[in-house]
């Protein structure tokens, strides 16, 4: 009897103590290991190591582990000439073990920290895959194009449509983070949780912070291309051959204001994401702790987790260092043939929206979806939302940031159609929360419409075809224009100079 009451005490200390030690407290949460999360052994035992790996966290995480094949084949591929379809489907299916393994790895070892600390450690390994990959692209992206002279709406300072310019594809899979959390993960939530219960019900604080902080960020992510769009029919035409005055505005200038503005509101939203994080680690009343409080005993198989071997701490970090080492290099020979894909006749804006970011958070996923299923909602919840949360105040901000650093210019003057995409997703999942209960029915419709966006962002025009199509994208025919139209445009000509 002493020993569960031990046991309810340390579990009560771990959850309800803030992960920051505060002024009131006279000791804080160091040395507090979740019980569920302690192994019973040290060091490393291969043997063990290998188990506990193929088990995984769950059913569908273990069937991802048939995968693991497609690791050595996408290795092997990449020092052979040619075949770069090849080499980017299966370094792209390879990515996805490798992503598993990460998080797997990530929860372990969250397990062993107290438990708010515990979620803040799981989002975090969640995020690094879609860093190491937002990193990469602008490794790889090579402005050709000196800034102004891309004419799409969020080119980033490359060549709109250029070869190299992966600025494109890395705002849209910016956006797509978010989108794929908000509606594929969180209606995939909502259905499977809703076909093992008629209905699931969560506290409202997740609503309220989640879709609040959501609004804010996307908020700061938006201004930008608010910014541009309501000041580029402004913009004074640049004549090739001459040179207009410093204070005209021009199109270059106004990109150029749009960069300044892009990489301050990333240096904005960096420090909110900061504030966040010290908030929910040192609050005793965070949406952690209500997350907690309300789930930790509604856990169906919460027996059988406690049950399984787990990794001891040096198995746990060892996992995440091989899992590190795998998915940025996959990630480096994924991006290295995106051009020879996109060349193919896969458009930019369906790569970067759809495909890159169901990869980099396939684990993710895996893990929200087995949390709904097993009855712990509010945590599903939080690992749809927090994500979300983390992408538009830290990582996207961070890729701006780096750019800003190594000489790549990078802003946050997205598509228009993508900024649509964003606040409507927002609210529309915004309004499936308020509620505070979801069904199947809610989950589906939420999967439709992330299948709705897949569809039109197929057929979205490239940046080179938009570019193509506008003022820009003109080639004088003098044939055509005929001797009035000749006429005319000298007639222009004359006003303008």
């Amino acid at each position: 009897m002493s020993n569960n009451h031990t046991h309810a005490a340390h579990q009560d200390r771990s959850e309800h103590s803030p992960l920051l030690p505060t002024s009131g407290s006279s000791h804080g949460t160091r040395g507090v290991v979740a019980a569920e999360g302690e192994s019973g052994r040290h060091g490393f035992d291969p043997r063990q190591f290998f188990v506990i790996l193929w088990r995984s966290s769950c059913t569908a995480s273990k069937l991802v582990n048939l995968l693991w094949p497609f690791v050595p084949v996408a290795l092997l591929l990449h020092i052979s000439s040619g075949l770069e379809s090849w080499k980017f489907a299966t370094a792209y299916v390879a990515v996805i073990p490798s992503a598993n393994l990460l998080g797997f790895a990530g929860q372990e070892f969250a397990r062993k920290m107290p438990k708010v600390a515990g979620i803040l450690i799981e989002t975090t390994f969640g995020s690094i895959i879609e860093i190491i990959l937002f990193v990469v692209l602008l490794g790889k992206h090579r402005p050709e194009t000196p800034p102004g002279n891309n004419n799409n709406n969020g080119g980033g300072g490359g060549g709109g449509g250029d070869e190299g310019n992966l600025i494109p594809i890395i705002q849209a899979a910016i956006l797509g983070s978010i989108l794929t959390n908000l509606l594929l993960c969180l209606g995939l939530c909502f259905f499977f949780g809703g076909l093992r219960n008629a209905s699931q019900k969560f506290h409202a604080i997740v609503s309220e912070v989640g879709t609040g902080l959501l609004l804010v960020a996307a908020f700061g992510l938006l201004i930008p291309s608010a910014f541009y769009s309501a000041l580029k029919a402004e913009v004074v035409g640049e004549l090739p051959g001459f040179r207009r005055p410093d204070w005209t505005f021009t199109d270059r200038k106004l990109r150029e204001d749009v960069l300044r503005i892009s990489q301050a509101t990333s240096i904005a939203l960096m420090v909110a994401f900061l504030l966040y994080t010290w908030y929910q680690a040192s609050s005793r009343h965070s949406i952690f702790d209500e997350v907690i409080e309300q789930d930790e005993h509604r856990d169906t198989d919460r027996h059988e987790d406690m049950a399984k071997p787990k990794f001891t701490m040096t198995e746990a970090l060892l996992a995440i260092a091989l899992s590190l080492v795998l998915v940025t290099v996959l990630l480096v020979l994924l991006v290295e043939q995106i051009e020879h894909v996109v060349e193919s006749g896969v458009p930019d804006q369906f790569l970067g929206l759809i495909l890159l970011p169901l990869v980099e958070k396939s684990a993710e996923h895996l893990t929200a979806i087995d949390e709904a299923w097993d009855g712990v909602i509010n945590v599903a919840l939080y690992h749809c939302l927090g994500p979300s949360i983390q992408t538009a105040l830290f990582n996207a901000p961070l890729v701006v940031i780096v750019g800003w650093i190594i000489g790549k210019p990078m802003d946050l003057n997205f598509e228009i159609f993508m900024v649509a995409l964003l606040v409507l997703s927002i609210l529309v999942v915004g309004n499936f929360l308020r509620d505070g209960e979801s069904n199947w029915l809610e989950g589906a419709l939420l999967v439709i419409v992330y299948v709705i966006i897949a569809i039109a962002c197929w057929y979205y025009p490239n940046p080179d075809v938009a570019t193509s199509n506008s003022a820009q994208g003109l080639r004088l025919d003098m044939e055509s224009l005929g001797p009035d139209g000749i006429r005319e445009l000298r007639r222009l000509l004359s006003q303008e100079l």
